[in-house]
């Protein structure tokens, strides 16, 4: 049994905005999300680079009960509102949820504010009874997934996906197999990542951010030559996938479909990434798609803006896509790196411009490297029209997630 994947709604929650419209125009006109934030140079956090996206903490009085926030924690907060955008774009009111088996699977890697919190509150007076009842279940891995599931009355599958900066592809792409293979007709698929200083403080004692603290909007400069480093963001981003029948049954509008998923480990290094893993990853993808590569017209990559990573990334799509001189960008230019969130929020941003017409630029690329100059990278917003696009995404422990999407008009 082998089922068409289709995605029926999306929701985001990022730098660049709150909603669908708001991210689109922000994408075509190059906006940054990145700002300087003070506290990171601090009395007991001490970062090295203070750059971050900005993200908004949303208001969840309006929809969320004050019995149900206290479960809530930074990322479920961003989660739920990227949701609740999927969900109504999707159709799916909660008298369907409710009556139908919908499952969910999340990416998220982190919980350190909260359990930082958590214990900040327990040192307080020595006791643990000073956490709070809620505590537990803000301080675990599948807050979000086990928040969403109870709050949305989702009876499916129910999973956090945990894979680094891979973890929002992963999602999506475990949500393809299980769709795709009859075990489910409909998931929330998801990441979600949190953009406090405790989150990120090891990964700058790792001396991977940038530190062109002078000009943020400046610093994230994936492929340019003159990068220096990656800059953390987060937020959330919600897709609905389906299955072609169901989708058509409901009369549910299709925005997309998912073609194919591919992955691979590196089997390496920690840190340091391959060419041959994600290479692997891309053709993998490209196999089970069964599409023609020639009719991939956009890529958006993986690069987070550091040296290494950058440079075996181009070499890996140039070794699959040799001579198609494929338009190449990655939106973390102006989001940053969006962690867990990242590859499905990148999924989205893509769509959205597959969907409006146009390639979002790479900006701040103003040189290549003789490694990244071997790419057809487009370092201002263009107008151009695709129907397909391959999305990457890599993570540390050289876990590699790789998605084909195609346009339904």
């Amino acid at each position: 049994m082998s089922n068409r994947v289709v995605i029926t709604g999306m929701g985001i929650w990022s730098c660049l905005g709150q909603d669908l419209n708001t991210v689109t125009e922000s994408l075509r006109n190059g906006v940054s999300g990145i700002i300087f934030d003070e506290k990171r140079k601090g009395k007991g956090f001490g970062f090295r680079s203070a750059l971050t996206s900005a993200v908004p903490m949303p208001d969840l009085k309006p929809f969320v009960g004050r019995d149900e926030r206290k479960y809530m924690h930074e990322e479920s907060s961003y989660a739920y509102m990227a949701t609740i955008q999927a969900l109504e774009q999707a159709g799916l009111d909660m008298d369907y949820l409710s009556s139908h088996e919908v499952g969910i699977l999340y990416g998220n890697d982190s919980v350190s504010e909260s359990t930082v919190g958590a214990w900040d509150k327990i040192r307080s007076i020595d006791s643990t009874a000073a956490s709070g009842s809620g505590a537990i279940f803000r301080c675990m891995n599948s807050s979000i997934t086990m928040n969403l599931a109870c709050l949305f009355k989702l009876r499916g599958v129910n999973m956090t996906v945990s894979a680094a900066c891979a973890s929002g592809s992963h999602s999506i792409g475990l949500g393809w197999l299980l769709i795709s293979q009859g075990l489910q007709d409909c998931i929330v698929c998801g990441g979600a990542q949190e953009v406090n200083p405790y989150a990120t403080g090891p990964f700058d004692g790792l001396q991977t951010f940038s530190t062109r603290e002078d000009d943020p909007t400046k610093a994230c400069r994936p492929f340019d030559r003159d990068r220096d480093g990656l800059i953390p963001g987060g937020g959330a981003a919600t897709v609905i996938l389906e299955s072609h029948d169901n989708a058509v049954k409901r009369g549910a509008h299709i925005i997309a479909e998912v073609m194919g998923y591919g992955f691979s480990g590196n089997g390496d290094h920690m840190t340091t990434p391959s060419v041959e893993g994600p290479q692997r990853s891309l053709e993998m993808a490209i196999r089970l798609s069964g599409v023609d590569i020639r009719d991939i017209g956009y890529i958006n990559a993986h690069a987070t803006s550091t040296k290494i990573g950058d440079a075996r990334e181009a070499q890996a799509i140039n070794n699959v896509f040799h001579g198609l001189n494929v338009p190449v960008t990655s939106t973390k230019s102006q989001t940053g790196h969006e962690m867990w969130m990242a590859g499905t929020s990148e999924l989205i941003y893509s769509t959205l411009m597959m969907k409006n017409g146009f390639i979002a630029g790479n900006i701040n690329f103003e040189n290549p490297d003789e490694d990244t100059a071997i790419l057809n990278i487009i370092p201002e917003t263009r107008e151009a029209h695709f129907n397909m696009f391959l999305s990457n995404s890599f993570g540390f422990g050289g876990t590699n997630a790789t998605l084909i999407v195609r346009n339904i008009n």
